[in-house]
């Protein structure tokens, strides 16, 4: 199958945006060429891609999504184990997994994990690009030079020359009935006269002879001489017309490729010399830069071993917070009781109100013995007076008596 080589020699840096167009309609050439429509939208229920999905900013989490999970798909079709991303899962892990297996299989990665995680731009398109190329290449898929199919020119017919006719042929085609009379706004000329002119000298076959003066004839003659005039209307859509254009348009071309040709050459020649000299520098920092890289390869190893140790040992120092923090509150709350009942032990309210109550208490009390007194003095001033009574009965029983009746009533 034929590939064109889209490369683009960028000058300034505003022309990166048309690499990155050209590179993402590579990516879904390869990826139509995979299949991915059958197997990865329809499979999985997703969106297909289009020109400049990975190309311009639409919604970040979205293309991002998209980008772990074709990214997923392209990995599974390289004959490795990888999951499924969900959308909960952590961006850095599904980000710093998938550039693994990039250098896994080969691929320079020379910009930081944080430009994949945007979803979009030169970046993500080139990795989705590296993981594609690995697939064809896996598939043994080759690119074709393209094959220019010879197409055999139709011989030049010669184009007849409407403007001029004949009277023979009009009379042919008024005999066939493919002739149609004009309308009355073109002032043309009428051929009817003259077939049944001819008609009539076919019939009578004698010579007419004509009574009208010759000079009155010339002057009508002049008159309408100039309305004796056919016109004929070119077609813009005929295909003779387009041919012609064609052919000029042709001429004007091969004339301007002479004098353009040399300065192409020598453009193309200019091209080729300054992407070499990119190679070979392209090489030079590779060769140089390939310890510094692997050296910086390790080091982040080991910042990641660092920070995932230091995220587990960050959890027990959460665990014993937590219990610090119910400690200290427990201790607020013994702090206050304390303080409540230290507070109640200096206060003489309490006292005074004992106190209070004990005086009240007393006062009754007083009281209580006064009523004593008073009942008690009562009771026996009557036990006294009933003893004399007794006394008084026992010695006159007469009169005892009168005094019990009376005392009775």
């Amino acid at each position: 199958m034929f590939r064109p080589e889209n490369k683009i020699v960028v000058e300034n840096g505003n022309d990166t945006i048309f690499t990155t167009y050209v590179a993402m309609e590579d990516l879904l050439d390869k990826l139509m060429l995979l299949h991915y429509e059958p197997e990865f939208v329809k499979n999985l229920k997703m969106k297909p891609l289009n020109r400049h999905y990975f190309v311009v900013q639409r919604n970040p989490g979205e293309q991002f999504f998209m980008f772990t999970s074709l990214s997923a798909w392209l990995i599974k079709k390289l004959g490795r184990s990888f999951d499924e991303p969900q959308e909960y899962d952590d961006p850095n892990a599904t980000i710093a997994s998938i550039l693994e297996v990039i250098r896994e299989i080969g691929v320079v990665v020379d910009f930081p994990p944080n430009k994949l995680k945007q979803g979009f731009g030169e970046q993500v398109i080139y990795v989705l690009n590296q993981l594609a190329n690995a697939v064809l290449q896996k598939n043994n898929f080759l690119w074709n030079k393209p094959e220019i199919v010879s197409e055999q020119e139709p011989e030049p017919e010669i184009a007849e020359d409407d403007s001029e006719l004949i009277l023979d042929r009009v009379e042919e085609e008024m005999a066939a009935g493919s002739y149609s009379e004009p309308s009355d706004d073109e002032a043309m000329f009428r051929i009817d006269d003259v077939s049944k002119l001819s008609n009539k000298k076919d019939k009578n076959q004698e010579i007419v002879l004509s009574n009208v003066d010759s000079e009155s004839w010339r002057l009508e003659l002049e008159r309408i001489l100039p309305q004796l005039k056919v016109t004929v209307r070119t077609d813009g859509r005929e295909w003779r017309a387009h041919l012609e254009q064609m052919k000029n348009h042709r001429a004007g071309i091969e004339e301007a490729l002479t004098t353009t040709q040399s300065q192409l050459d020598k453009l193309q020649t200019d091209i080729s010399m300054n992407l070499e000299k990119i190679q070979n520098r392209e090489k030079y920092m590779n060769s140089h830069l390939e310890p510094i890289l692997e050296q910086y390869r390790q080091l982040k190893d080991e910042v990641s071993k660092i920070n995932d140790h230091y995220k587990s040992v960050s959890g027990g120092v959460t665990e014993r917070t937590r219990e610090l923090t119910q400690l200290t509150d427990q201790l607020d709350t013994v702090k206050q009781q304390m303080e409540e009942r230290g507070a109640s032990m200096t206060d003489g309210t309490p006292l005074i109100n004992i106190k209070k109550a004990v005086s009240n208490i007393k006062s009754e009390i007083k009281e209580m013995d006064i009523r004593i007194g008073v009942l008690q003095s009562i009771y026996l001033q009557s036990k006294i007076r009933d003893k004399r009574l007794l006394d008084q009965n026992l010695s006159s029983p007469h009169s005892n008596i009168n005094s019990y009746v009376n005392l009775v009533m």
